[in-house]
């Protein structure tokens, strides 16, 4: 069983994409572990104007660190998997974050004006010796009120999500395929 369909097996919305990748799965997840988008332009572009509402209306939140993968929990880790989580009101212009510490409070939040977020890289040699790198992400709403508010949401930042994750994997490629550094 895949450790995202232990945090998230019914879902709403998801987003898949992959490429292949000349690495041994293991350092493939510590790429993506070591990955930070924040050293994107286009990724911090995206998320300032996503945050610019918040910040325009003086909300205390505005004062935080631009949103990132540090807003994520690590639910899980396998040796071909990693399994981020969030749980928020993504659609509010705070996000509408609830904390939460591990995979095992994921799994107990039970709220139903909320969704819930899992972004999972799975990483699996193929047969012609290349590893294939999978992210994908999944959004459950906890009820129908939650879906409707997130539902528009989703529209609106689906092209660029995908294309911030589509950039995510040639980075973590990238940064996976470079030879590793001997010391002298």
């Amino acid at each position: 069983m895949r450790l995202l369909d232990r945090y998230l097996p019914t879902y709403q919305f998801s987003e898949t994409h992959a490429c292949l990748v000349a690495a041994e799965p293991a350092a493939i997840l510590d790429s993506v572990v070591a990955y930070r988008p924040d050293s994107d332009r286009f990724f911090r572009l995206m998320i300032g104007l996503r945050e610019l509402p918040m910040r325009l209306f003086g909300e205390p939140e505005a004062l935080r660190a631009p949103f990132g993968f540090h807003d994520f929990t690590l639910l899980a880790r396998s040796e071909s998997e990693i399994v981020y989580g969030l749980i928020g009101r993504f659609w509010r212009p705070n996000f509408g974050l609830e904390p939460i510490a591990d995979g095992a409070a994921f799994l107990a939040f039970d709220a139903a004006h909320v969704a819930k977020l899992a972004l999972a890289f799975t990483a699996r040699c193929d047969p012609e010796g290349r590893t294939r790198l999978v992210t994908e992400t999944r959004v459950s709403c906890a009820s129908r009120a939650a879906r409707l508010k997130f539902t528009p949401y989703w529209l609106l930042i689906r092209p660029v999500s995908g294309l911030v994750r589509r950039r995510t994997l040639a980075s973590i490629k990238s940064a996976s395929e470079q030879p590793a550094s001997t010391g002298s």
